[in-house]
């Protein structure tokens, strides 16, 4: 007798729907293509209303433009609800004419900002505040004019006060002001120039590199570094000592012609307090280092003090009971929103020697009133 088979049971479909079919390479394709062609409008955009900002704020777009003294804004530092004003200018860094950014130079900054301060009928006086080792004969020699010729057009006192380091040229920048305020720790002096190379013959030989040389005259190669030194002529030390001599006899003088001014000036207003040179303060001038307390002596500074020190000889000079404390302020430029997004890496191998620091923006090949603290 065969056995009955069970009724066949029928089994439920799944609750769950069945997967998705593969998604097409194209489809992946253009997603991220359109990813980037957001990214690229938001790019463009942030650009443009940065350039716009720029321009709308009177700046110039080309590498190496002065902008003027219209495009600085005032800054209140210390609001002491007063009518008049003294202006605090920086002098930061290294000394140089050459073009940092789109504004242009620090030469290029102080120079607005001066004229900003000029073109303001309740400035009454100018501090600047130095904090620099110096830099370059020229640019130095260019601030010192610049800070003569507004106050001797303007009859507005500039005080100096020095800070951590206010060294050779950025002594040479502070001798021009009415008064000069030193903390008796700031390193100052330096007072001296300084032309500095490289001799790299002996590498060459070395390496199997001989230079091949056609000149016009027999001085034309002065300086080059792929001299031996028994080859280096005799006038070549003779035209570059003349030349490094004709610049500190110009420090000197900016030196004499400062401090004379400074108290001739004080003299006439009867403001008591300042210092003149001393006989001696020559021998000072041999490129040493001097501590605020040891220009004093010297007759280099006026006075041993702090930035508070220099705000009340401001008052003091300018004749005013209460002031407030402003500063001058670039906007934001395209510039510096370009320099938000980096450099590219260098393309080709840098060799630094020691000497000069590269990047303090120390060019060879010229002559700088420079503090030893940047030789290494």
């Amino acid at each position: 007798m065969s056995e009955s088979l069970p009724p066949r049971v029928t089994l439920p479909p799944p609750a769950f729907p069945p997967p998705p079919p593969p998604r097409s390479a194209l489809s992946a394709w253009l997603v991220a293509g359109l990813i980037v062609l957001v990214a690229g409008a938001v790019g463009l955009v942030v650009l443009f209303l940065a350039g716009w900002a720029a321009l709308s704020s009177g700046e110039a777009l080309m590498a190496g433009s002065p902008q003027g003294a219209s495009h600085l804004r005032e800054l209140v530092l210390e609001n002491n609800h007063a009518r008049d004003k003294v202006a605090v200018i920086e002098l930061n860094g290294v000394i140089s004419g050459n073009a940092s950014s789109l504004r242009g130079s620090i030469v290029d900054s102080i120079r607005d900002q001066l004229d900003r301060a000029a073109d303001d009928d309740h400035v009454k006086a100018v501090i600047l505040r130095v904090d620099s080792p110096g830099g370059e004969v020229l640019a130095s020699d260019e601030i010192y004019v610049a800070l003569r010729t507004f106050q001797t057009s303007n009859d507005i006192p500039v005080i100096a006060s020095m800070g951590s380091l206010a060294a050779s040229g950025g002594y040479y920048v502070s001798a021009p002001c009415r008064w000069i305020v030193a903390h008796p720790l700031t390193l100052t002096g330096s007072i001296g120039v300084i032309f500095h190379g490289y001799n790299y013959r002996g590498l060459m030989d070395k390496l199997g590199i001989l230079p091949d040389v056609v000149k016009s005259g027999k001085l034309k190669d002065m300086l080059s570094g792929e001299q031996r030194p028994g080859d280096v002529l005799p006038e070549e030390k003779v035209i570059l000592n003349d030349l490094v001599k004709e610049s500190f006899d110009r420090f000197k003088q900016v030196i004499r012609e400062g401090r004379k001014w400074s108290a001739d000036q004080n003299r006439t207003e009867g403001v008591k307090g300042g210092q003149e040179l001393s006989a001696d303060w020559e021998d000072s001038a041999d490129g040493r280092i001097l501590s605020g307390a040891q220009a004093l002596k010297a007759g280099l500074v006026d006075e041993l003090g702090d930035f508070d020190k220099a705000v009340d000889r401001a008052l003091q000079l300018a004749r005013l009971k209460s002031a407030n404390i402003i500063s001058y302020q670039a906007p934001p430029s395209l510039g510096d929103f370009l320099g938000l997004l980096g450099r590219a890496p260098a393309s080709k191998v840098q060799i630094e020697l020691p000497g000069l620091l590269p990047e303090a923006g120390l060019a060879p090949g010229r002559m700088y009133f420079v503090s030893p603290l940047h030789l290494r």
